[in-house]
């Protein structure tokens, strides 16, 4: 579909590309960009070219080949397909339009979101509350290419993009654009104009987003969340609002850091008992491909809470985290408070001081709370 120009040098994400052998592919934002630079040019020349190249910000020319296009009175609409190489993203396969219609002279450009691309609707991203969901850097990016095209035309460039995705709202379901005010679609997204597969990069930069939202909102208490079941169980806990819930999912160590630099009064990590009991042993990432539950940290940790050896024992060779806390639970041994308390100690310790207050509570796959810490920090008084 696309010929891929991606140039790898060395160090970064080009770097980390060299050596995967993983395939970059399109943004959002390059894509739109691709398709707005066709329609303009048929516009202004009744020929759509097929491929078309643009010049993306690092200087990488990819081609796009055409899926749809259409010539109208005073508008022209062409479409590509987005392929978003080897990264897991919602919206590889999705088809991205742009309609571009001539303004009177002075008008610039203007941004239209249309069937599938969102409207934001909350501050703290950035853009304003009622814009196209079209972020910054794409914008830029069109702009540029409506400017080369009109350049070449001797147009003026003065034109309405309209830019939609096929299905854009239903896509946008399976990411964090509701929860964080954007709706009705997708968002057109980018910085580099290359999508690479990097660690569900798109995962944290949503985290980041989403506190972003929730500091603008006004918020001084957020919960890092690893699921469904515990955004659920911390919401009713704290009666906490929808946008103060951060599904990080296993980025612990992303919703931490970015706080770190951007601070909340108040941080709660909730989430299921295993993957919390990594994060209290010192690990960041809580993916099962990169991190495992350790039994013998669990039975160290027991015997601070007054387990006997055959019980450490036990624990050491339970088939899984639950296992343990259940051995636990059995002989009065308070495991899931013990694994809350280093696991807010492990967060205290990430955020270096920041001023952040936080607490940890550990749940069950049916949202039952197993294990809960105190609050502490800074705006806890340090207790």
């Amino acid at each position: 579909m696309h010929r891929s120009l991606f140039v790898t040098s060395g160090g970064g994400r080009e770097a980390q590309l060299k050596h995967t052998g993983l395939r970059p592919g399109w943004t959002t934002g390059a894509c739109a960009t691709a398709a707005t630079t066709a329609a303009y040019t048929a516009l202004l020349t009744g020929d759509f070219p097929d491929p078309v190249t643009i010049t993306l910000p690092k200087g990488q020319t990819p081609a796009f080949a055409l899926t749809a296009e259409s010539l109208g009175s005073g508008t022209a609409m062409a479409a590509v397909v987005k392929d978003a190489g080897d990264d897991p993203d919602v919206t590889h396969g999705a088809v991205i339009r742009s309609t571009v219609r001539h303004l009177p002279p002075g008008s610039g450009v203007v941004f239209r979101a249309g069937p599938g691309v969102g409207t934001v609707t909350l501050p703290g991203l950035p853009l304003d509350v009622g814009e196209p969901a079209i972020n910054p850097v794409p914008r830029q990016l069109m702009r540029e290419h409506v400017a080369r095209v009109a350049a070449l035309h001797g147009a003026p460039g003065d034109v309405e993009i309209t830019v939609s995705v096929d299905n854009g709202a239903e896509i946008a379901r399976s990411t964090w654009n509701p929860r964080i005010g954007i709706l009705g679609g997708l968002s057109i997204l980018g910085t580099t104009g290359v999508v690479v597969p990097y660690s569900c990069s798109a995962w944290i930069d949503s985290i980041r987003r989403g506190v972003d939202v929730a500091r603008a909102g006004g918020l001084t208490h957020v919960a890092g969340c690893t699921g469904s079941t515990s955004e659920r169980t911390v919401g009713e806990i704290y009666d906490l609002p929808e946008i103060a819930l951060l599904d990080m999912g296993d980025f612990a160590g992303a919703v931490l850091k970015y706080i770190r630099r951007h601070p909340v009064d108040r941080l709660t990590v909730c989430g299921g008992f295993a993957k919390l009991s990594k994060l209290a042993a010192g690990h960041l990432d809580l993916h099962s491909a990169r991190s495992q539950v350790d039994k013998g940290f669990l039975a160290d940790l027991a015997r601070t809470g007054g387990a006997s050896e055959s019980l450490a024992a036990e624990i050491a060779a339970a088939n899984t985290g639950l296992a343990a806390l259940r051995l636990c639970e059995a002989a009065g041994v308070p495991l899931g408070d013990l694994v809350a308390a280093r696991a807010r100690d492990e967060s205290l310790a990430v955020l270096r001081g920041a001023p952040v207050a936080v607490d940890v509570i550990c749940i069950d796959r049916a949202g039952t709370v197993v294990g809960r810490s105190s609050v502490r920090g800074p705006a806890a008084g340090g207790a």
